[in-house]
């Protein structure tokens, strides 16, 4: 069965980026995505399309294709007092925050003065080549409440709760 929308297919993968550093690897089988649905990097699935169970992918994706450039508008100076007193910040640390709409963001401290904390809402994998190593593990057709969802649904089904 070929990879196309409306499939679910597991991948077992290496990520790294340029200088051959290791950003991530997923466990033997246990990355399962829905094909289509937005669940993966643009540059990933776009490579994957097509593929079948067995077949191994070395592909590079560009930061267009992956999770955007790097935007200095997402930098900002916070004071230091809109963090808890008693929680030590160090450049490095992620917290949540509200963005400009009320959304959820993750913010990254890039650096820690005084008075101001500069935070990054840039993804931390934002203006990085991505170099995956691919082998598809298996391809099968979608639920009709994984397509409904969105997501893949584990063997028991899937709970919101």
């Amino acid at each position: 069965m070929n990879i196309s929308d409306k499939h679910v297919v597991t991948i077992n993968y290496t990520l790294k980026d340029n200088d051959d550093n290791l950003l991530d690897k997923s466990e033997d089988g246990s990355f399962c995505y829905l094909h289509g649905a937005s669940n993966i990097i643009p540059g990933l699935e776009n490579a994957l399309t097509g593929k079948t169970a067995g077949e191994a992918v070395s592909v590079s994706v560009s930061p267009e294709e992956g999770y955007g450039l790097r935007d200095d508008a997402k930098m900002q100076d916070v004071p230091r007092e809109a963090f808890p007193a008693d929680t030590p910040i160090e450049a490095g640390m992620q917290f949540h925050a509200e963005g400009p709409d009320g959304q959820a963001v993750m913010v990254t401290i890039a650096a820690v003065a005084d008075e101001t904390v500069t935070v990054d809402g840039n993804h931390p994998l934002a203006g990085v080549t991505l170099n995956f190593n691919v082998t598809i593990a298996d391809v099968r057709e979608a639920s009709a409440e994984e397509l409904e969802h969105g997501h893949v649904h584990g063997p028991d089904g899937h709970d919101h709760g």
